[in-house]
């Protein structure tokens, strides 16, 4: 008797890939024997699922009926994972039912046999002071962190100790195991327990290491600041994490930098900003005053009747912009002082002059 694949999950004969995956996942949460549903209609949810959710099996159902399908247990394209004849999509199943799919070991024949963990990224608060930032240069840090051990080159052996495939998973670094479920017998791969996965076992481990090709060590490092790097920026160094096992990648070195203020002046972007104070007949005869900036001391020239807080600007006097994208500028603000007390004469000629 033919079976109505869409009518199973719910969904119209025009609805997408899209919504018959969603219909899936909703109903096997509903059905699943585990959580107290009906062992057959999840099977026959799956079965449906198995079908429509892929593309050219649709398209023969859709001409043929179930009758394409039928045979000696379901069993599409000769799937034999599964010693019953059940055929489950791992990836699907493993996004639905979350550790259910560990418990199973779905997904696991996808992966590789053996893959040594990448080292892990290590994160520095680098401090500098205002000037290291601004004209950038060389700095040599020291750290604490996981290197490949010079002993073993990472191999994780002792030198000169006899290296030979493993005889339990012939090299694979995976062993199969067949487990029985409500779902029927299912077939599972596993890491080697005698190899720990790496598929070659050694007659005796190194000393150094103790067999992780990995050991604690204090490094230095010479690291390229950068001009005009700035407060809360990061520089990142690949390869400069700690050593991944067994000769696997090294992580990477983040350096988040932190700029200590500077007394004087003050960092706008790019741009400097400092105060200098005038008297009043500076600001109202003009003068030349000097002007300290990172780049040196400079004359700045003021015109006779400055007003206080007016602002000047020192062309290219600020920081250099990263990747050399040209410099910023000097912005000086002038105040003028305000004598707190004047002598009779100094009060007689302000009366004078009338301002």
């Amino acid at each position: 008797m033919s079976k109505d694949y869409y009518d199973i999950l719910g969904v119209s004969k025009s609805a997408s890939q899209d919504e018959i995956k969603n219909a899936f996942r909703k109903k096997a949460h509903e059905f699943h024997p585990d959580k107290g549903g009906d062992a057959d209609k999840f099977k026959e949810l799956n079965e449906a699922y198995q079908v429509l959710g892929n593309a050219e099996k649709r398209q023969r159902y859709d001409q043929f009926g179930s009758a394409a399908f039928s045979g000696n247990g379901f069993n599409p394209d000769g799937f034999s994972g599964f010693q019953n004849g059940m055929n489950f999509d791992f990836e699907d199943l493993g996004d639905i039912f979350g550790g259910f799919g560990d418990i199973f070991g779905f997904g696991s024949n996808r992966r590789a046999s053996h893959q040594a963990s990448r080292g892990r990224d290590l994160e520095i608060v680098l401090p500098l002071d205002f000037l290291e930032a601004a004209f950038g240069g060389q700095k040599e840090i020291n750290f604490s962190k996981n290197t490949t051990c010079s002993r073993c080159k990472g191999s994780g052996a002792e030198p000169g100790a006899k290296i030979e495939t493993c005889s339990t998973c012939q090299g694979s670094g995976r062993v199969a195991r067949i487990q029985r479920t409500i779902l029927g017998n299912i077939q599972t791969q596993a890491t080697c327990t005698n190899c720990n996965g790496e598929g070659k076992t050694y007659s005796q481990k190194c000393s150094q290491c103790h067999g992780s090709g990995i050991h604690r060590d204090q490094v230095k490092l010479k690291v390229k600041i950068p001009a005009g790097i700035n407060d809360g920026e990061s520089i990142r160094l690949a390869g400069q994490g700690e050593a991944g096992q067994k000769n696997a990648p090294a992580g990477d070195l983040f350096l988040h930098i932190k700029v200590q203020p500077h007394k004087k002046f003050v960092r706008d972007g790019y741009d400097i900003r400092t105060t200098e104070t005038i008297n009043i007949s500076q600001a109202i005869l003009g003068d030349k005053i000097e002007v300290e900036t990172i780049h040196g001391k400079v004359k700045l020239k003021i015109p006779e009747g400055t007003q206080s807080g007016t602002v000047f600007k020192l062309r290219d006097k600020g920081i250099t912009k990263l990747h050399n994208r040209g410099i910023g500028e000097h912005y000086v603000k002038v105040i003028v002082k305000i004598p707190s007390s004047l002598n009779k004469k100094q009060k007689q000629l302000l009366e004078e002059l009338n301002i």
